[in-house]
């Protein structure tokens, strides 16, 4: 009896692990400004009821922002603790890459850290195969997409 595992699609897990950073940014920043409650006054002719049922756009609003906050904050927990679990060499790439609010290009980071551009892309290609196994994230050659 043997093991063998699926061959991974390098391209495609390689683009869902930086899809995964995106997403990382982008949670970083406030809630859109169509998510705030409106100030205006709306009327309706239909009766209040007694029930649980929410039909106010305010409260519709806050039930979301509160949804949107757990959402960011677990997603944001779940990028920290996979990229913590790394070496600290390949904590430190993934950070300046990827997880900064400025825009850093691979070479400034290869040549501040005194990595020649070989070394720097397989690390790199390295880091994103175990990243994509830590968030469960890897695409297989078949097609077949794990994700969270």
């Amino acid at each position: 009896m043997s093991f063998v595992l699926p061959e991974i699609d390098r391209d495609a897990t390689k683009k869902a692990v930086e899809a995964a950073f995106e997403k990382y940014r982008f949670y970083l920043l406030t809630i859109p400004e169509e998510r705030l409650p409106k100030l205006t006054a709306t009327y309706s002719l239909i009766p209040p009821t007694n029930t649980n049922e929410f039909h106010s756009t305010t409260e519709d609003i806050a039930i979301k922002n509160v949804d949107f906050e757990r959402e960011r904050e677990n997603y944001i927990e779940w990028i920290r603790r996979a990229v913590n679990r790394l070496a600290v060499k390949e904590r430190e790439i993934i950070v300046k890459r990827y997880l900064q609010d400025e825009e850093i290009f691979d070479y400034e980071i290869y040549n501040e850290i005194g990595y020649s551009e070989r070394r720097y892309y397989r690390l790199k290609a390295r880091i994103f195969y175990k990243l994509a196994f830590l968030l469960k994230i890897e695409v297989y050659s078949n097609g077949e997409h794990l994700a969270k």
